[in-house]
């Protein structure tokens, strides 16, 4: 039993080619929301688009888990970019052969059949998002893992640079049609390129019930629970991404009620620095030596963050709050990341990551779903001229839909702040960071 070594330079270029793939899914992405919020006028159409993703990560995620753990890591990021590829395609073809006057109706199937088929290529790529940290382990020495995390932000990072330019620009130019030329044209370089890239794949049998192919979801709950700590740590992250729901589906529309949408796609470019940034500092100083610890005090800045910058209608403090809380984003998944990496058989971690996934995603559709039609029908009524809230606090907080959609973020920040300062005071808690500092580098046979 030996650490697998020696092939940061297969990494590099596995780095790469899921970079290149995340810019056009998350171009796609970003581009259809701007695009529909445009054509629609609808918050509550944004808010059903970021309920179609989630709700799609939620459902697929176990099932990608198990693809990444049956098959050869090279056989799913080719299968994922070829998905992606077709789907793309197709929703071209449903753009040009729909009349444009279609897409400004948001009860028309036609619109919402495009969107589906965008949003499934986007979720394709997902195969992606849990075969990279199982790539970490395979081809990274365990001492070095938390910074390989690291680099893994860096480059989610620089997608969403690239990104919000791409997509902003883009749609302002033509709508969606260049969004859906570039997005075939990159995932064509992409399937090349991975054609050239050689993978050390391992036989990892030595345990036959978690090598076992397909889904096998009894084996991998055993798996969870057999970590003290960490179906709570699956847990606290559900619930957070309950809470991160509201932000998926309000941030876009809370941006766009404050500047143009070049404006808007332009800041998440510079935004998005804040992940590369945070990114390299992981990849130059590590995660030390309590990565549970890190992982709930960096959510208590999150969460403190979506509290204080919507007190003011101000793009200013909206950009400053955001920038920091991409800075520390990184923080946060490498720490998690590193710890389902210390803690999982390697044979079991596509499994693992793709259930994790799975079960924090499924609280995010909900919220996503319910809170834009509250915010829509509750929230902006309250805090517009002659709503309760405009009278009660609208002389401070102010008026409009705007504020409207401040005072969720404000709300949800305090229910988080408090949520993840009661997980840190808990038993599992304990239990699970004492594991993680104990126990010993994970490895694959030679």
């Amino acid at each position: 039993m030996t650490v697998i070594t020696g092939h940061v330079r297969t990494f590099y270029q596995l780095l790469f080619n899921t970079g290149l793939v995340s810019v056009i899914n998350f171009s796609v992405w970003f581009a259809v929301t701007f695009w529909t919020y445009l054509q629609t006028k609808s918050v509550f159409a944004t808010g059903v688009i970021s309920g179609i993703f989630l709700v799609l990560t939620a459902l697929t995620g176990i099932w990608f888990g198990s693809l990444v753990d049956g098959h050869r890591k090279k056989t799913a990021l080719q299968g994922s970019a070829a998905a992606s590829l077709l789907l793309y395609a197709a929703a071209l073809g449903v753009y040009l052969a729909v009349p444009e006057e279609a897409f400004h109706d948001p009860a028309d199937a036609r619109l919402w059949a495009f969107v589906l088929l965008l949003m499934v290529g986007v979720i394709a790529g997902n195969i992606r998002t849990i075969a990279l940290p199982t790539l970490v382990t395979l081809l990274i020495d365990e001492d070095r893992r938390d910074r390989a995390n690291g680099l893994v932000g860096t480059v989610s990072g620089a997608s969403f640079l690239v990104t919000s330019v791409i997509s902003g620009v883009l749609v302002a130019f033509d709508g969606m049609f260049s969004v859906l030329i570039l997005a075939i044209a990159v995932l064509g370089l992409s399937l090349v390129h991975l054609f050239f890239v050689a993978i050390p794949e391992r036989e990892v049998a030595h345990d036959e019930a978690a090598a076992a192919p397909g889904v096998d979801l009894r084996g991998t709950l055993r798996i969870i629970g057999g970590v003290p700590g960490l179906p709570a740590l699956i847990l606290f992250s559900t619930f957070n991404n309950f809470l991160g729901g509201v932000f998926m589906a309000l941030a876009d529309a809370y941006g766009l009620s404050l500047v143009s949408v070049q404006t808007w796609g332009l800041l998440w470019g510079v935004l998005s620095t804040g992940f590369i940034v945070g990114g390299l500092l992981v990849a130059r100083t590590g995660l030390g030596a309590r990565p549970v610890r890190l992982l709930l005090l960096i959510n208590v800045v999150l969460w403190a963050i979506i509290l204080i910058f919507p007190l003011w209608a101000s793009i200013f403090t909206m950009a400053a709050g955001m920038y920091l809380y991409m800075l520390l984003v990184p923080y946060a998944e490498a720490a998690e990341q590193t710890i389902l990496q210390r803690v999982v058989p390697y044979e079991r971690q596509g499994r693992v990551f793709g259930l994790a996934q799975s079960v924090e995603q499924a609280a995010s559709p909900l919220t996503a779903f319910l809170i834009s039609p509250i915010t829509q029908f509750v929230f902006i009524p309250f805090m517009s001229d002659g709503g309760a809230g405009a009278e009660a606090i609208g002389s401070w907080f102010g008026t409009g839909p705007d504020r409207g959609m401040a005072l969720v973020f404000v709300l949800t920040g305090i229910i988080g702040v408090i949520a993840t300062t009661l997980a840190m005071v808990s038993r599992p808690y304990r239990a699970l960071s004492g594991r993680v500092a104990e126990d010993s580098p994970v490895t694959v046979d030679a």
